[in-house]
């Protein structure tokens, strides 16, 4: 396929505006995924070009959140496997359940959602009291129900983990993302695998775009670590309310 300069153009400036925006508060996909498809690309090579681009992305955004100090290995080591679970039993659900009928479920607890990440005050520097004892079998429910959320349906997994994280386990928003961006790097790189084997990557194109991604990623990652709660906070609220408006757009009018 060809992409004419000017749409190449439009898509490069895409790429870093949704890398930026996933490194902080997840939800890059709606930006990149809509413009790919404007582009005239069919859509099993829209996901898959756009996996590679989102793999290579949130990569430099982990080592950024990462060499910051910002991961926590007890959370996800003990979280990833169950995500991986989860991941495979959503994809067993996808094939027998609607998932529209999810998506418009959504639509109703995203608002709570939003409201959620400006109720709770402060929390901005690593917890001091997070416990891989205290909190196990939280991190075992957050990341097995992701798991088999982003297995069955998909958007905005990661900006819900991160509000999980933050809710639940009470880390700030700056590790709830460092660590969310964490399962979505494994999530992205599972799927990238399996558009590669199915040979539905297009290289000429996703190296380009994963580029200017991963230089969104790694300004985007270091603004957070900068600014703390406030950034992610409006990144967030914008993020969810892009996808809210998504959900209604394509499964309720």
């Amino acid at each position: 396929m060809i992409v004419t300069p000017l749409a190449m153009a439009g898509l490069l400036g895409v790429s870093f505006v949704a890398g930026f925006v996933d490194s902080i508060a997840g939800g890059g996909g709606l930006l990149m995924v809509p413009s790919l498809m404007l582009s005239g690309l069919s859509p099993h090579w829209v996901l898959g070009t756009n996996k590679l681009n989102s793999t290579l992305g949130t990569s430099i955004a982990v080592w950024n959140f990462y060499r910051n100090g910002k991961i926590l290995a007890p959370l996800v080591g003990a979280g990833i496997a169950f995500t991986l679970f989860g991941g495979w039993v959503g994809a067993r659900l996808a094939l027998s359940l609607d998932s529209a009928v999810l998506a418009k479920v959504l639509i109703f607890m995203l608002p709570i959602g939003m409201a959620a990440v400006f109720l709770r005050k402060k929390g901005s520097g690593p917890s001091p009291a997070f416990s891989l004892k205290t909190h196990w079998w939280k991190i075992v429910l957050i990341c097995l129900s992701l798991g088999i959320y982003d297995g069955f349906f998909g958007p905005g997994a990661g900006s819900f983990l991160a509000l999980l994280f933050y809710g639940l386990l009470h880390l700030g928003l700056v590790e709830s993302t460092a660590n969310a961006k964490v399962f979505n790097l494994v999530s992205n790189l599972g799927a990238l695998i399996g558009f590669m084997i199915g040979g539905k990557v297009l290289y000429t194109l996703g190296i380009p775009l994963a580029t200017m991604g991963m230089a969104g990623n790694y300004i985007g990652s270091r603004m957070a670590i900068r600014s703390g709660d406030s950034l992610i906070k409006k990144c967030l609220f914008g993020v969810l309310l892009l996808l809210l408006a998504t959900l209604i757009l394509k499964h309720w009018l």
